[in-house]
């Protein structure tokens, strides 16, 4: 796969939509139909003690595209009002190839909706350890 940089992979966009909707580099199927070994993991937004002080009856949701391989992210996708400052975390993320590894030690500020990538990679790491049939 060429660098992310280069190829402008990581192009984060925003649709001002209410809610917005937003994502940067590529969505679960563009990664395979470039024949990438991905998993996704899923978060509802609602759910988060940050979102809920912005509003108490917020709704939206977040999906990330992981590659299996070396175990980054790809892909990102949030929907929801004020998810724009999302984005711009998952263009990081996503250009400097971070690895999951090191991501859980990016701790987000609490109470707030970044409190999302947190959330992501607990369900992600909930999600292979049902996988192994633990």
């Amino acid at each position: 796969m060429p660098s992310s940089a280069a190829g402008h992979v990581g192009l984060p966009q925003v649709v001002f939509t209410s809610p917005e909707v937003g994502s940067a580099g590529m969505t679960e199927q563009q990664a395979r139909d470039a024949d990438i070994d991905v998993e996704v993991v899923e978060y509802d937004l609602g759910a988060l003690a940050g979102t809920w002080v912005m509003r108490p009856d917020y709704r939206g949701r977040a999906k990330l595209v992981v590659v299996r391989a070396d175990d980054v992210v790809v892909g990102a996708t949030f929907v929801g009002a004020g998810i724009a400052e999302l984005v711009h975390s998952a263009t990081a993320a996503i250009v400097g190839r971070i690895p999951l590894s090191t991501l859980w030690h990016v701790v987000p500020s609490y109470p707030t909706a970044s409190e999302i990538w947190l959330r992501l990679l607990e369900e992600l790491r909930s999600q292979r350890h049902t996988a192994l049939g633990g």
